[in-house]
Order: structure tokens, then sequence, then C-alpha cells
């Protein structure tokens, strides 16, 4: 009877050795077909611009307050740009998953690797799962935090990776797409107004969120932000209390705060005019008494002599 041999498979090695045949073979097709960057441009620009809305849906914008009361506005391409560019662009292998949760955060990890040029690079992006009162998100809403947490770290990767630099005239082109210029103004203003309504934002929350007062200031760089702001709330990098409630409901307060100082400031300096028309009243010298009335000198009935009255 021959001898029985036992062989000993080592499933780490095993899978490590799988998934780099599949790296080479994805790397020998890339330099076999490399990728034609003004088809994939193109591409890029004829997907994107199919219509108004799918061009709206490429960028995001959020403001944010500074610490001095200022507000800046943070716009860029969004996470649907990032997928069209990933598609058209070729040669690209790109993957997105949650890493972590400690009960506080949840932090998600995008990785791009272009094959042609053999550059990987990951990115990682931290949600929160806790409201301001400390109390733990829901189970749903931390799928949800997680899956916008996950399709923001793929987005990040995949831009760091694709050079931008040869994107930027595309993506203004996209732009002028998105702003609407083949409509009229006010129906942009119209249309835009009725999509926030939907959600709950008034026309007045708009304004105040542009500190302005009335629809006849929304130009079309308004609308845009507008529209990029809506896709950022779709994408779960703001909510609409976030971007348009939190935002009035703090420079209510602030407004209220300055009023109250300049009502007490205006309080202390009448109390103060009060004290120092008081000051000077005190202050003030006495008028001087009339000198009294000297008696004229007196003559003697007999002999006409004069002397002192007071003799």
């Amino acid at each position: 009877m021959e001898d029985e041999k036992t062989f000993i498979i080592n499933q780490a090695e095993s899978l490590t050795a799988i998934d780099r045949a599949q790296a080479d073979s994805q790397i020998a097709t890339a330099h076999q077909f490399p990728r034609n960057i003004t088809a994939a441009i193109n591409n890029i620009l004829t997907i994107a611009t199919l219509d108004t809305e799918t061009a709206e849906e490429c960028f995001y914008a959020l403001r944010r307050r500074n610490p001095d009361g200022s507000t800046n506005i943070i716009e860029g391409p969004s996470v649907r740009l990032a997928e069209i560019v990933a598609s058209s662009w070729g040669n690209l292998r790109a993957m997105t998953q949650i890493v972590a949760n400690d009960g506080k955060t949840i932090t998600a990890r995008g990785v791009c690797w272009d094959l042609e040029t053999n550059l990987a690079i990951a990115c990682d992006v931290k949600r929160r799962i806790t409201g301001r009162n400390g109390q733990t998100f829901s189970e749903d809403m931390q799928i949800v935090t997680g899956n916008a947490a996950a399709a923001i770290a793929l987005r990040n990767a995949i831009f760091k990776v694709v050079p931008m630099g040869m994107l930027k005239k595309t993506v203004a082109q996209i732009k002028d797409v998105a702003l609407g210029k083949a409509i009229d103004l006010e129906t942009s203003r119209q249309n835009c107004l009725a999509n926030y309504a939907k959600a709950g934002v008034t026309a007045e929350m708009i304004f105040a969120y542009f500190d302005i007062k009335s629809i006849d200031e929304l130009d079309r760089e308004k609308i845009f932000e507008l529209r990029a702001t809506w896709q950022a709330i779709k994408e779960g990098s703001t909510t609409v209390k976030e971007a348009f409630i939190d935002p009035v409901d703090e420079r209510r307060k602030i407004q209220e705060a300055k009023d109250k100082m300049a009502a007490a400031r205006e309080r202390a300096q009448k109390a103060a005019d009060r004290q120092g028309k008081a000051r000077t009243v005190q202050a003030e010298p006495a008028p001087e008494a009339a000198p009294a009335p000297q008696a004229e000198p007196a003559a003697d009935p007999e002999t006409g002599e004069m002397f002192p009255a007071n003799e």
C-alpha cells in the first residue's frame, strides 16, 4: 500500500495568490488596451449633460459659518460625477467599505487604483452617529449614514487618482448646463423654489439663507448653489435642518444678542448721562449774595453837618 500524502493548504496564502493573479491580469489588460483620454473626456461630458437634471446632480454645495460670523461656500464635484468619471475613464479599480464603527462615528474607506499608472489611493471619511443630545442613531440611521460616508469616501478617492486638471474645462461645461442657461431665469427660480418646498423649505428660509429680501435677488449663481446644496442633501453630506434651519436660528440668536447688548449700552449711556448731569449741578458754585445796600449819610437839620448813618 502506497504511503498516503497529506497536503496542508494555507487559506490566507491561497486567497492572496488569487488576488495577486487577478490584479496581474487586470494590469496586463489595462496595458494591452490603454485609455483614450480624449474619448474618455468626451464620454464624461456626453453622459453628464444628457439633461439638466443629470448636470445638476454633478455638483454639491455646502455653506459653513466661520468663527468671525462670515460664511464660506464649499462647492465641488459630487458623488454622481465621480461615478460618471470612473466609468468613463477606464482601467480603474474602485471600491468602498465601512472599516470602523466605535459607537460614536462611522469610518468609511474608499479606494481607487489606476491600473495603467499603478497609482492607488485610499481615503477615509468619518461621520458622526450621535445626535446633539449624545444619543446614538438607530440602526437604520446608522446604515444610511454609513452609506453616505462610503459614497463620499469613494468620490474622494476617485478624484485623487483621476487628474482634475484634465477635467477643468469639462466640469465648467457641465456647470453651464446645470445653471440652466437654456431656461429663462424666472422659470429656473420657480422650479427651484417648488423643489425645495416639497422638502419643507419655504421661500423665506431660502431668502434668509442668502440674506436677501425677495426672489428678484435670486440670480443664476444662487440657483446653482441651491441645486448643488440639494444634491449634497441627497448624498447625505448635509441635511435640510443643517443647511437652512440651523443657520437662520443661529443668525436670529446672534442678532437678538446684539440687540440686547445695544439696548444695554443705551441704558448704561443714559444712566451715565443722568449721573453726569447730577454731578454738574452739585459742582456749580452757589450764587454770591447781593451786597447790602448802604445807607446814605445823615445831616444835622440845625447845623447841616454831615455824619455817617451808623452814628
